[in-house]
């Protein structure tokens, strides 16, 4: 009996998750570096030993530690593709984290202003590189049926590498004996999630979908049929369905342009990059900086102690990491961008209520609105920690064919780095002269944004990464849909359709080379 590929079962591994968990170090690692500033310009100690409460220049120099941290992370992640594309995916990780343990010490050890400011440069970089670097091989590891939950631990593990910041910041308020060296040693711990990732990647696997593109296939195989056989699929049915699907691609792909000029001058290309840019700008809209920088004064607003205005916060992204797990649960069960689009628009209802009560209650006594507006806070966080944390790096991921994939989720994430600049710049001014109505500036374009993603965004939603293509217009570019693939009764893929290949066995009959040699033969590649 002969059936189709599609039709088998398709079960989870554990190893493929455990690979996901050790690669979450570099989620982690964009997590603490990126909010770790926080806890160091609130500690006294690191503004005396810089003078920065005395220089005429010091509200500058403040402001300049934010904008090139942000601008590093335009710069690097757009420089990352190149790296990814020639090195691997899992080498992109390697630099990124070096790049964080290297930024770290030397924050954690800077004795002037200059050289603090120019390692966050270098941190900023490190962030945002291992923000796209993560993903981009978690979505080319993981069996589509899943892959929105198991991209989904991305975001889970960046929240939890602020839920430890948002705790060491705690803890470290509480430390007198440190004297003027008290914001050191925060700093530091910065530097422990990337050595880590670091000592654990050669042990992790490379893309095989990359290692197809470099004439790889022999490697390629043995990595699929460890992360995807299970005990659903005994015999790795779908290893060796999805074996023969890459290839068949891989071999197309190559012929495909993949340069910066090709992806805004072909039109399937260029929408795809759109849709990146689109994806990462509209969710920087949903407000998450400004819920995120008002907080503290809200609390101080309440009459909360010094203690609790550090507790609170760190209590938010405790709650934030729990909307971030339950949302791996919900994102397979929905149309990809329609659950992005009511994310945005939940944290559009939320802001607009926090917009109310803070421009008619604060500053004011009443306690009750106050409290509602805090309260506001933790519902925003069901929308944006459920809906858009993580499912934004699985969606970016799968816009995007292999040779494009690095370039494609970089842009997507450079996008998030280049509107926290316009943001946090344009922020002092417009609370200073306009107050509240700046959130305005999020909310009608949040809006317009979500209605865009429910009507024109295409779902990506179980497909895997080959088949993409087609919601684009590129049908010609798709080599063999899944469902195509035939296997029979002995478990072997045996061709597509009516077309037969001859019995593709598994590692201990004919060889992978052999299996490549009979594809790219009957493709006449």
């Amino acid at each position: 009996m002969v059936h189709s590929a599609s039709q088998l079962n398709q079960g989870l591994n554990p190893y493929n998750v455990l690979v996901l968990c050790f690669l979450g170090l570099g989620s982690v690692t964009y997590g603490y570096t990126a909010s770790i500033i926080g806890t160091t310009l609130g500690q006294p100690s690191f503004i005396a030993y810089f003078d920065l409460a005395t220089r005429s220049n010091g509200t500058d120099l403040i402001a300049t530690t934010n904008g090139l941290f942000q601008a590093g992370g335009v710069i690097g992640t757009l420089c990352l593709p190149w790296f990814a594309d020639k090195y691997g995916r899992k080498w992109a990780c390697a630099l990124s984290a070096s790049l964080a343990v290297i930024s770290g010490a030397f924050l954690a050890g800077s004795v002037h202003i200059g050289m603090f400011i120019a390692f966050r440069f270098v941190a900023g970089a490190s962030a945002f590189m291992i923000l796209a670097a993560v993903p981009i091989l978690m979505n080319e590891l993981v069996p589509g049926q899943f892959r929105g939950a198991l991209v989904d631990l991305h975001g889970v593990l960046l929240v939890l590498g602020y839920v430890i910041q948002g705790w060491v910041g705690f803890g470290f308020f509480f430390w007198t004996d440190g004297g003027n060296k008290t914001w050191r040693p925060p700093l530091a711990l910065q530097c422990v999630w990337p050595l880590m990732l670091l000592v654990t990647l050669p042990w992790l696997p490379e893309s095989p979908r990359w290692l197809c593109m470099q004439n790889r296939p022999e490697e390629a195989h043995q990595i699929l049929i460890k992360l995807h056989t299970n005990k659903n699929d005994p015999n790795h049915e779908m290893a060796e369905a999805e074996f023969y699907q890459i290839n068949r691609q891989i071999a197309i792909d190559r012929t495909l342009g993949s340069t910066w000029k090709d992806m805004f001058t072909k039109p399937s290309y260029r929408k795809r990059a759109l849709l990146a840019i689109g994806t990462t700008g509209i969710i920087q809209c949903s407000g998450v900086l400004v819920i995120n920088n008002y907080g503290p004064t809200l609390y101080a607003s309440l009459g909360f102690s010094p203690v609790k205005q550090l507790l609170y916060p760190a209590a938010w992204l405790v709650f934030a990491l729990g909307m971030n797990v339950a949302g791996m649960f919900l994102v397979d069960r929905f149309n990809r961008p329609k659950y992005m689009a009511f994310g945005v628009a939940g944290c559009m209802c939320t802001l607009i209520v926090e917009v109310a009560l803070v421009a008619n209650f604060v500053p004011s006594n009443n306690n009750a609105a106050l409290q509602a507006a805090v309260a506001m806070f933790f519902i925003y966080q069901v929308f944006y920690g459920a809906c858009l944390d993580g499912t934004q790096f699985s969606y970016l991921g799968e816009l995007f064919p292999t040779h494009l994939r690095a370039k494609g989720v970089c842009l997507g994430v450079s996008m998030i780095s280049l509107m926290n600049i316009m943001w946090l710049q344009a922020a002092p001014t417009a609370f200073e002269n306009i107050g509240w109505k700046f959130y305005l500036c999020f909310i009608i374009p949040g809006s317009l944004g979500a209605a865009c993603m429910w009507v024109f965004f295409p779902d990506t939603k179980g497909l895997p990464l080959e088949e993409v293509a087609a919601l684009f217009g590129d049908e010609d570019e798709v080599a063999v849909y899944q469902r195509d693939i035939e296997v029979d009764e002995d478990h072997h893929v045996i061709g597509v359709g009516e077309k037969r290949i001859g019995v593709m066995e598994s590692s201990n009959g004919s060889s992978v080379g052999e299996k490549m040699n009979a594809v790219h033969g009957e493709k006449g590649v």
